[in-house]
């Protein structure tokens, strides 16, 4: 029987203009093909955001594997920065050009695709749930928060998940994402008194305690590191007054701080820590610092064991390199679905995800299509 095309339905994906949080029908395709080869599909669209649960096999299966991604895509930036169609999915030396090439349309085509396949060729004895987000690169609240809590009511049940991210630095195959770090965003205001800058004295200029603040923060030394995760990082990204006058102290002057963490530390923890900072410089200048906090994600960890074993064998076996159990970059949305079952991600090479004249490898997509096989026939063994 004919096998499906990752490469092809990659194109056909990054042709769907889904930036979010439009669906630009990359879902909609997605549903017809998947219905088409068997599976019960389901649109478990919330607020504005469009996603997408698919499942082959009977519901509640003890064994029952999953994958997760999403279709929609961060915006152009300068479009005519762009050397190729930024929705062309056009082809050059080897290369798929497009937004989404790499994060992450490339991935939900090579693990639909294998799934396909896999359930048409050798039927297992289990089940395979896909869940497919429209709402990943923005807020995702109403992303894959809302498949998950529609599995929760419905009663279906993944066994192991693993989420198509790009994954790999260099070359394909050298990483598997087995946690995340947390990822909490700080807002302070600082309110003191304005004056005449030829009259401090009469003024209580707010810059002079959030530099103080911003200072004691940035030097502040949040760990060295844990087992399976990098030191926390702490980033001071803006302070703004907009003040246009050189001879007036402003009222108020405000920072945004934004905090990567590990497992030494939870969101709450580093919230308490934050606001016992601004309340002592706050009394040691006497103004007032306001403190807003949004944590987008608490740390987490899969142990290495047998799912991560699973993965790595089978990208071993379709690459030969071993690669690397990591818990580097940014946030995914494996930070949810850890709270639903053990959670792995592993995809293509990330070197220009976000990136203008985003593009992924050809041969690549049909290789991961492969890695994503073989750990099916692994798993069903």
């Amino acid at each position: 029987m004919p096998q499906t095309d990752p490469a092809r339905l990659t194109a056909d994906l990054i042709r769907c203009p889904s930036v979010t949080p439009e669906e630009g029908g990359a879902l909609v395709l997605l549903e017809q093909l998947l219905s088409a080869a068997g599976f019960d599909c389901q649109r478990v669209d919330r607020g504005d955001v469009s996603n997408l649960f698919a499942r082959w096999g009977a519901k509640g299966h003890a064994r029952t594997f999953g994958f997760n991604g999403h279709t929609d895509v961060v915006p152009l930036g300068d479009e005519a920065a762009w050397t190729m169609p930024p929705f062309g999915a056009e082809e050059k030396d080897g290369y798929m050009y497009g937004r989404g090439a790499t994060d992450m349309k490339s991935g939900v085509a090579a693990f639909a695709a294998a799934a396909i396949d896999f359930v048409k060729d050798t039927p297992p004895d289990g089940a395979i749930i896909l869940t497919i987000t429209g709402d990943e690169e923005g807020d995702a609240v109403d992303g894959t928060t809302a498949l998950l809590d529609h599995m929760d009511q419905t009663g279906e049940q993944m066994t192991v998940c693993l989420v198509g991210e790009p994954t790999c630095p260099n070359e394909m195959g050298e990483m598997i994402k087995i946690g995340r770090r947390g990822s909490l965003t700080a807002w302070f205001t600082v309110t003191g008194v304005q004056g005449h800058s030829a009259y401090p004295h009469r003024a209580n200029n707010p810059l002079n305690a959030m530099a103080r603040l911003m200072d004691r923060l940035a030097s502040h030394e949040l760990d060295q590191g844990t087992e399976h995760f990098d030191a926390s990082t702490l980033a001071v990204v803006t302070i703004d007054t907009g003040n246009p006058a050189t001879n007036v102290i402003p009222a108020q002057t405000k920072s945004t701080v934004n905090i990567r963490f590990n497992d030494a530390h939870s969101g709450a923890s580093l919230t308490d820590w934050l606001q016992a900072e601004a309340d002592k410089v706050a009394a040691e200048f006497g103004v007032e610092i306001g403190l807003k906090i949004q944590i987008s994600g608490e740390s987490f960890i899969t142990p290495p064991g047998a799912l991560s074993d699973l993965v790595s064998a089978a990208v071993e076996a379709e690459t030969g390199r071993k690669p690397e159990l990591s818990t580097t970059g940014g946030t995914s949305d494996a930070r949810f679905v850890k709270n639903h079952c053990p959670v792995v991600e592993f995809g293509l090479v990330g070197k220009t995800m976000h990136q203008v004249d985003e593009r992924v490898e050809v041969a690549q997509i049909h290789q991961l299509k492969s890695i994503y096989t073989r750990i099916l026939r692994d798993f069903f063994a």
